[in-house]
């Protein structure tokens, strides 16, 4: 409990000089000693009671519990709950009654206190940044809120339940952790000696819903043409990339073109840390593995993308490529294994080939920068760029064909680009729009039986 000391009436002793024989002051002369007032905060007093009702209920609750049965643990919580107050006499109103069962609750089978940041749809992001300060994103814009931990321990405690179900961990030997909650939700920790401010969690938050076309459509990402387009392209068995900066939505929009993906071919996805939500019962997940307390048996993007091609694939899904792992992509989407989705970080289509062609490079393989630019030209069709626009909001801005090589240099043509007609209330206003360039794979989805009407690249229909 915090105390809050105000000091009053403080008044100086007289100065005597050098007269040390002066008689003693009178008791109306002495100097009045400071008056401390403690100052109790409602918040202070609601953290005492919290504490003092926790602790009661972990010392009656049953070790025995079956602690995978939520249901029945939050009954029994709040049994006891009831029992804790009534012995204690302790009367407050039913919603603050309310209010503490589920901060008590949250603290033993819940996450603390991010737990109702969790339950709020309007939280898109959560960031912790040390014990004391939380701040949330709504709407695509940060704003600090109001939850709080008690210390840098209780911060580490809720690391650990996040991390602990799935054989991970977060020590001073392994300080950076990449997780995910049941839900699916992303979440990155990092702890003391690297982080300067305490432990910080950071969490990407995904719908219970898995958001599809129609709320990309609505929220402006995309067009309803170019959903018919992507769609296409996806049932096609195109090679596509999904690119763009941090937060710009990649992982969402290649959810809704995995869900594109027949039902009857078999998906194998490579992620990080599992986030994709793919809907179709054929699907193998597979997640890499970081290195045990003796710094063995990590297993890599790498070492799972070489081990997911014995898996006969129809479908190989990259959650995100990053490093060396994407030599052996391009060389799947190059040997029978089409349709293939990755997700990777750049500023602009032309930057997304650059940034492969690095890649490509840390595999430690001495390859000609010319060998490297065939393989991603002849094995990408597609790369399709989002971006976080400065009102928060996600859109596609380019959808771009990879047309070949000529001379040392990859073709790019753009085939939709959106254009922003303005600001209206803040927002930013445009829409993709066609370039009147028809794709050369065109005639590869016409053999698939896969036709578009040919206005959709254009308003005159024309093809260039």
């Amino acid at each position: 409990m915090s105390l809050l000391k105000r000091i009053e009436g403080v008044t100086p002793a007289p100065d005597r000089g050098g007269d040390q024989t002066a008689p003693l002051p009178s008791p109306a002369d002495e100097p009045r000693l400071p008056r401390i007032t403690p100052t109790i905060t409602p918040r202070d007093m609601g953290m005492d009671l919290k504490t003092r009702v926790q602790n009661k209920l972990i010392a009656e609750l049953d070790p025995k519990m079956d602690l995978t049965n939520l249901t029945q643990m939050r009954q029994s919580i709040q049994e006891m709950f009831d029992s804790i107050l009534d012995q204690e006499g302790i009367i407050i109103t039913r919603s603050e009654r309310l209010r503490l069962f589920e901060s008590v609750a949250a603290e033993i089978i819940g996450f603390g206190p991010i737990e109702p940041l969790l339950r709020d749809e309007t939280v898109t992001e959560i960031m912790v940044n040390g014990p004391k300060r939380v701040y949330v994103e709504r709407n695509g814009k940060i704003e600090k809120s109001e939850a709080i931990f008690v210390n840098d321990d209780h911060v580490r405690k809720i690391i650990d339940r996040i991390i602990s179900p799935l054989g991970r961990r977060c020590d001073e030997s392994s300080p950076m952790v990449d997780a995910r909650l049941p839900d699916g939700s992303r979440v990155n920790a990092i702890i003391p000696p690297l982080s300067l401010v305490g432990p910080v969690i950071t969490i990407r938050k995904f719908a219970k819903t898995p958001l599809t076309t129609s709320d990309l459509i609505r929220n402006g990402t995309l067009t309803s043409e170019v959903v018919e387009f992507l769609k296409a392209c996806v049932i096609g068995r195109l090679n596509i990339v999904v690119a763009g900066g941090t937060g710009s939505g990649k992982t969402t929009l290649l959810n809704v073109l995995s869900s594109f993906i027949p039902e009857d071919e078999r998906i194998v996805t490579v992620e990080d840390a599992a986030e994709l939500q793919l809907r179709q019962e054929h699907v193998i997940t597979l997640e890499t593995r970081k290195a045990n307390i003796e710094g063995k048996g990590a297993v890599s993007v790498r070492e799972l993308v070489i081990n997911c091609l014995r898996m006969r694939p129809d479908r190989i899904v990259v959650g995100e490529c990053r490093g060396a792992e994407a030599l052996d992509m391009l060389q799947a989407m190059n040997t029978g294994h089409d349709g293939s989705l990755t997700t990777l970080h750049s500023n602009s289509p032309r930057d997304t080939l650059a940034r492969l062609e690095t890649m490509v490079l840390m595999a430690g393989m001495d390859l000609p920068h010319r060998a490297i630019r065939e393989q991603i030209s002849s094995a990408i069709q597609l790369i399709v760029f989002q971006e976080r626009m400065r009102d928060g909001s996600r859109k596609v801005t380019y959808i771009t064909e990879v047309q070949g090589m000529e001379g040392d240099v990859i073709v790019l043509q753009d085939i939709f680009v959106f254009e922003q007609t303005g600001i209206e209330d803040g927002r930013i206003m445009g829409r993709l729009r066609p370039t009147g360039i028809r794709p050369k794979f065109m005639s590869r989805l016409e053999e698939s039986d896969l036709y578009l009407p040919p206005n959709i690249f254009g308003a005159d229909g024309r093809y260039f």
